[in-house]
This record gives C-alpha cells, structure tokens and sequence, in this order.
C-alpha cells in the first residue's frame, strides 16, 4: 500500500487533475493484474463494495475469427464477446447450486433524540418536508405510541418488536405481526460514544420494556433524570465491566 503524496495539478485533456483523482494502489499488483484497486477494509461498509463485483455478471473473453483468405476485413466485427466459465464455475451451475443465501430479514430500527430525526427532502421542497416530519413517526416514537395503546407490547424490548410487529411505512405505525416474525431481526444503528446523549439513549433501548417515551425512559424510581447518562448511571448500568460484556454478546 502506497500513500499518495502531494502532487501539483497537470493538465489532462481540457481538466485540470491531481492525486486526488488517483485511487489508492499497489505497483505491483497494478502490474501483476493490469488493472486493481487497493482499499483498506476498515469498516462493515467493505462487504457492500465487495458485494457487487461477486453479482456484477459473469467473466468475459475476447474472441477472434481470422479468415486466411481475407486480407481486409473489419477488426470490430471479427471479435465477439464471449462468456467465459472455468470447470469449478461450470460444475456449480450444471448442478444448479444457489449463488447466495438469505437466512433472516433485517428491520433497521431508529435511534434519534427528541425531534432530531432523519428528513429526506428534495431540493426546494425542504420545507413540505418539515412539515411531514413533525406529523410521521419513526420506529422509534411509533414504538412508544404503540406501547400506550397495546398492553401486550409492554413485554418486549425494543429490539423485539419486529418479531411481533410489522412496521407499516405508510401509516407509519407498528400493526400486529399475522405470521412468521422468527427470521427477523431487529438493528439498532452503531452510535459512537462521542454521540453521548444518543450513545445512552440506545443503551437504555436495550434495557427498557414498555417505554411510552423518552421522558419515560429517563425516568428512574419516579424521577426524570436530566440526561440519558444521567439515567444510565441511576440504574447502574455504567457500574463495572458488565457494559462492555454486553456489547460484545451483542455484536456476536
């Protein structure tokens, strides 16, 4: 891995260029493989890059037809793009294995402070956009709705909900789940601890039943902590090592 250094712009046909325009690269395997790009896999992001070069299509080889006999003929048309399938690729397919598999459906689930959720909006429409915000619901603050008017919601943590209840985006409420729920999951997003106030927020969604808001799941043996740090440390959820074992139970 070569780091690129500072350059001076040059002049490429009508645009001017620097190192930026240069992805990270090796060399070598520039040279070995005519053609490749070096990144370094830091994050969960690398398996969305390495996704779509396993399902962007199968190899291809050029082909050539040469005729002896023929001293002009059209260099474009006499190669054909060709499928290429090794032996290993030929078998899978001849025995019509699967390509992927798919074991349990991922619910995202929203994790905002008080009215600080996501807006999408497009440009010149930003504040029609406001507007529907501050009338829809998250999964989130659909959680806490659904927790005032279904009892039997009560019993399970926020995590838990998709297993039980469908999300319905266009009426944005939890509805009750008729069948199946055993193969979903529900996520939480990664919060950086330097998001302190979201960072607590989440830690108190994986310990909360029922919460029917974010008063609410600040509130300690009745009494409304000022932040949600404040009512992590009240409950004794930042005493010990215990957090850091939780958190990685949870990543497994």
């Amino acid at each position: 891995m070569y780091q690129r250094k500072y350059t001076e712009s040059v002049r490429v046909g009508r645009h001017d260029s620097d190192n930026r325009w240069a992805v990270p690269y090796n060399p070598w395997l520039s040279k070995k493989f005519n053609a490749i790009n070096v990144e370094v896999c830091a994050s969960i992001k690398s398996v969305k890059y390495l996704y779509k070069y396993v399902y962007k299509g199968h190899d291809a080889a050029p082909i050539r037809f040469e005729n002896e006999k023929t001293l002009d003929h059209d260099e474009i048309l006499s190669f054909l793009d060709g499928r290429y399938a090794s032996a290993p690729e030929a078998m899978w397919r001849l025995n019509e294995f699967n390509l992927s598999e798919k074991s349990h459906t991922v619910v995202r689930l929203a994790v905002h402070l008080p009215d600080q959720h996501d807006i999408v909006y497009q440009d010149g429409q930003e504040e029609e956009a406001v507007a529907r915000a501050a009338t829809g619901q998250t999964t989130l603050t659909a959680w806490f709705e659904l927790n005032k008017n279904d009892q039997n919601s009560n019993n399970y943590l926020y995590t838990d909900i998709p297993h039980y209840y469908t999300f319905n985006k266009s009426v944005m409420k939890w509805q009750k789940r008729q069948r199946g729920g055993q193969q979903v999951i529900g996520r939480m997003p990664v919060v950086n601890i330097q998001d302190s106030e979201r960072y607590y927020l989440r830690l108190l969604l994986l310990r909360k039943l029922g919460a029917v808001s974010f008063e609410d799941l600040k509130t300690v043996d009745g009494i409304v902590c000022n932040t949600f740090q404040h009512a992590c440390k009240m409950q004794g959820l930042l005493e010990g090592d215990q957090h850091w074992y939780d958190t990685l139970n949870e990543a497994i």
